[in-house]
């Protein structure tokens, strides 16, 4: 693993690698292993795009050669802040191809958070949008560019049919080179040897630049993360997910989301926006079958459910996730409203993920938030003093597992405040555990700011 990261102590290695979980397949491996399976079917949609799991791996083969020949090389990270377009799902991938480090950015992010992210990360590359939304994310790299020694590559993404207000390649006097992200268009070479226990990409946690945390995900941990998470529920190839919140959130990329859909052979169709004006009209149009949501979305839909009349008898599953909890009286509505299954989620980008369970008696889904994914989580609720609680009394949610990390990167003083002795991770969630085993989280601790949703 990268230098400031902790991995996971060898017996626990050992444990994961013996009971299945971890598999040794780099997710870039991954995907040319389901471009050879399923290479007509459509990979992705966005708009009138739709591009198949054979040119989408082509796609990544040769946008990894053109990083290489731009000076990219294994273990360096980029910073990618790119919003739901299939060049967020092919950089990722090509960055991984290369043995470089993806770290997830929100959109929403600004040059407090980016500058804090290059810093912590010591990124070497910058993957946004030239401009978006009226804000100008090359203008603001360059900035940061020329602060510190860095920031020295930016690959601008242009949507299809657009030009860069910037022209094409350049260098400013920070010897920041610049690159349409278009140009990394190269004749691929031989495949490159790594490690699945190595760093596949950075997760964010925290909302603001003074308590943002990077979060390392190995291949093997988030590959078993989406592969469990489709399977509990069901995905197949024949379905259609809607990534309706942004894909760089950890919900709509790996729970299961794009990267679990993915490894089924099924569709993800990108929207631009999770408004319901967009994402209905789209579920009647690709049929979509599930999609995942965060609470305030939902409601969104449910109350404009009568402005629009779009059809939407495929949708079977809305996942619902985030930093508050999912109130009773929403939850009731959608199955009625929306004629679909509700699944409640609680996740973090740090790993441990509980959700329903399809079976599950109503009463269970509309007021918990289920059950671990892995038989693997261990999890403890305890007092302020460390000690379990029984159940039915509220306490700290704890954790260790398969995919929840073991600390933050290149963080050992809050690493010692947010983990115990024994390796489990203080989620700063407030939960109670009913008689049945499933959890019910209840909110947050005080001193403890809330991570992204999902």
């Amino acid at each position: 693993m990268l230098n400031g990261c902790t991995p996971w102590p060898e017996e626990f290695v050992d444990r994961y690698w013996m009971s299945g979980h971890w598999r040794g397949y780099t997710l870039d491996d991954l995907l040319r292993d389901w471009a050879q399976r399923y290479g007509p079917r459509t990979a992705l949609v966005h708009g009138a795009t739709r591009i198949t799991y054979a040119q989408l791996n082509r796609r990544v083969d040769r946008m990894a050669a053109g990083l290489r020949l731009r000076g990219m090389r294994p273990g360096q990270r980029v910073v990618v802040q790119l919003p739901n377009v299939p060049e967020l799902v092919s950089t990722v991938f090509a960055l991984m191809r290369v043995g470089a480090v993806p770290v997830f950015c929100p959109l929403s992010h600004r040059a407090p958070e980016v500058s804090h992210l290059v810093r912590v990360t010591e990124a070497v590359g910058y993957v946004a949008p030239s401009t978006y939304q009226g804000f100008d994310h090359t203008a603001m790299a360059a900035d940061i560019a020329a602060q510190g020694p860095f920031l020295r590559r930016v690959f601008t993404y242009e949507p299809p049919g657009t030009s860069s207000p910037y022209g094409g390649f350049s260098t400013d006097v920070s010897s920041c080179h610049y690159f349409p992200l278009g140009s990394l268009d190269s004749p691929p070479g031989p495949a490159l040897a790594r490690s699945a226990g190595e760093v596949a990409l950075f997760l964010l946690s925290g909302r603001t630049a003074g308590t943002l945390k990077v979060i390392p995900r190995t291949h093997n941990d988030y590959a078993y993360q989406a592969r469990a998470a489709a399977e509990l529920v069901s995905l197949t190839e024949n379905d259609v997910y809607l990534a309706a919140l942004p894909a760089e959130s950890n919900f709509a990329f790996g729970c299961p989301g794009i990267l679990g859909a993915l490894s089924v052979g099924a569709t993800v169709v990108l929207a631009d926006t999770p408004e319901p004006a967009e994402c209905l009209p789209l579920i009647e149009r690709e049929r979509v079958t599930i999609t995942s949501l965060d609470p305030g979305t939902v409601q969104l839909w449910l109350d404009q459910l009568s402005m629009n009349q779009a059809d939407l008898s495929s949708l079977r599953l809305v996942q619902i996730g985030g930093a508050t909890p999912l109130r009773r009286a929403t939850a009731e509505r959608i199955g009625p409203e929306l004629d679909c299954r509700l699944q409640q989620v609680y996740g973090m980008a740090e790993g441990l993920l509980t959700l329903t369970r399809p079976g599950d008696p109503d009463e269970t889904v509309l007021t918990t938030q289920g059950r671990p994914l892995s038989p693997a989580d261990e999890i403890r609720i305890v007092d302020s003093d460390g000690t379990d609680v029984p159940d039915g009394e509220p306490g700290e949610l704890l954790a260790r597992g398969p995919y929840t990390l073991r600390g933050y990167y290149r963080a050992p003083g809050h690493n010692a405040r947010a983990f115990t002795a024994d390796g489990f991770f203080r989620t700063g969630a407030l939960a109670r555990r009913t008689p049945d085993g499933d959890l019910v989280v209840t909110g947050r601790r005080a001193e403890q700011p809330a991570g992204e949703p999902g």
